[in-house]
């Protein structure tokens, strides 16, 4: 693609220009024909780099109208990474047929991958794109972040749909939305899952949280998409009101919803039974799945495969078949004592509190929860999470997390002032083993904070761990 058919503009035609060979936000990454995004970050000011940039053969510089840039075709804009996004997608395209977004601050992950699980049940060739990286029937690969930056973003769904897949879904963070990493396929359903703290160490108010991640609604989606909102959240009028701004189809879900009602919901041996109607008929569905969360993610699941042309009934009996999210309720191992432990990867008072509900369902003795916090994220969620912790379960230990640069046991003491009568064990591993020490034969044990994480992340280095493995060692 040449770069007046990219760019466009007033006296340039399609054959204009050199030869664009790639997009790039990082100078180090920049190669003759690329096309540079020149963004100022917390850390970093992109702009102080265009002088590399250009000497190592970037052909255009993507910035603000306030950027200096000598010996390349300048796009400028107020929002330059908005412009970035949409140049880079028309780089990229084609993308998948069909491709739908979930935001909200717990439960993108599972319903992204239920939702590829469905569409894969429906026949599609299906993709999901987030937390546990670029996930289809065949493969798993890692990208590093919930939304990875916009141009990993284009060329992963690109090459997915090289690959024949027609069906995508993908999570939309606060922090990509924010900064235009979501933007520029079309994106056909967004869902949101739900509202409570966490990152406001970035954002700095739940206001400024929430309208981060209601630019899915109002900007992101297309203008005649449909939005699936789980109405049993408190934020979820703020939500609807945006969506009827935009004039976008709404699907309401759950207890409160009017497309997909939830009836109820008892616990099973391995699930629970959900009685919903929808679409004027009433559905028993069998989930093998252990928690309201996993019920909630599971049916705005199957709102996005309705909105974008699923069969309603099917798609509901589709959910007796799905298989358990890494990471989320996973069932790591059973102790000696016979008392089964779950990885989840809630690290929210919020997430918290709905992890250790699910098990208390299934509980005859005690819950035993073991958490920490990670370093360098938002800290008055710490003693919230301790309160949440001790007033739910029997017996916790509060250990490390993901300490990053700070010191674990000024994290844990944080952590341990909402947490009256916790015990605080320094070291993760120690704290395992302690909990399925501790835990008895009518026990269940939650390991709660890092989910699907392979790694833990301490003074800069990032150590292997893995809360189910660990957990499976501490039982042999």
């Amino acid at each position: 693609m040449k770069l007046g058919g990219l760019i466009g503009g007033p006296g340039l035609n399609s054959e204009d220009g050199p030869t664009v060979t790639g997009f790039a936000i990082d100078h180090r990454k920049v190669a003759p024909g690329t096309v540079f995004g020149a963004f100022r970050g917390a850390k970093f000011n992109g702009e102080d780099f265009i002088p590399d940039a250009i000497r190592s053969g970037a052909v255009a510089i993507v910035s603000r109208p306030e950027a200096k840039v000598d010996g390349a075709a300048r796009v400028t804009d107020e929002e330059p990474r908005r412009a970035f996004a949409q140049l880079a997608a028309k780089f990229f395209a084609p993308f998948p047929e069909i491709s739908v977004a979930v935001t909200g601050t717990n439960g993108k992950t599972s319903t992204v991958e239920l939702t590829r699980q469905l569409w894969r049940m429906a026949g599609h060739h299906a993709a999901s794109i987030g937390t546990l990286g670029v996930t289809t029937a065949e493969d798993q690969v890692k990208t590093g972040l919930t939304t990875p930056d916009i141009v990993t973003f284009l060329s992963n769904a690109a090459g997915l749909e090289r690959e024949g897949v027609t069906h995508l879904a993908f999570e939309a963070s606060s922090h990509g939305l924010s900064q235009y990493r979501t933007e520029g396929l079309p994106v056909g359903a967004a869902a949101f899952t739900n509202l409570s703290r966490d990152h406001l160490d970035y954002h700095g108010t739940m206001e400024a949280y929430l309208t981060a991640k209601l630019r899915l609604f109002t900007e992101v989606v297309d203008k005649d998409g449909t939005a699936i909102v789980w109405a049993d959240d408190p934020a979820s009028a703020q939500v609807i009101e945006a969506i009827e701004g935009r004039g976008l189809r709404g699907l309401s879900v759950g207890k409160k919803g009017r497309a997909i009602r939830l009836v109820s919901r008892t616990p099973t041996q391995l699930g629970q039974r959900l009685d919903v109607e929808a679409d004027g008929q009433a559905y028993a569905i069998n989930l093998p799945l252990i928690g309201a969360y996993q019920a909630n993610n599971a049916l705005v699941a199957a709102g996005l495969v309705w909105a974008t042309g699923g069969d309603i009934g099917a798609t509901l009996g589709n959910l007796s078949r799905v298989q358990p999210v890494r990471g989320r309720l996973e069932r790591a191992v059973i102790t000696k004592a016979g008392a089964p432990v779950y990885v989840d990867y809630a690290h929210t008072p919020d997430a918290l509190e709905a992890a250790i509900d699910a098990l208390r369902w299934h509980a005859k003795g005690r819950v035993i929860t073991v958490f920490g916090a990670g370093g360098d994220r938002d800290t008055g969620k710490r003693p919230l999470m301790g309160e949440v912790a001790v007033k739910l379960s029997d017996h916790v230990i509060v250990t490390d997390d993901n300490p990053r640069s700070e010191d674990p046991a000024a994290i844990r003491a944080e952590i341990m002032a909402g947490a009256k009568g916790a015990v605080e064990v320094e070291g993760r591993r120690e704290a395992i083993a302690a909990a399925i020490a501790e835990a008895g034969a009518d026990d269940i044990v939650l390991l709660a904070g890092k989910g699907h994480e392979q790694g833990q992340e301490i003074a800069g280095r990032v150590l292997p761990f893995d809360d189910v493995t660990v957990a499976r060692e501490c039982v042999t």
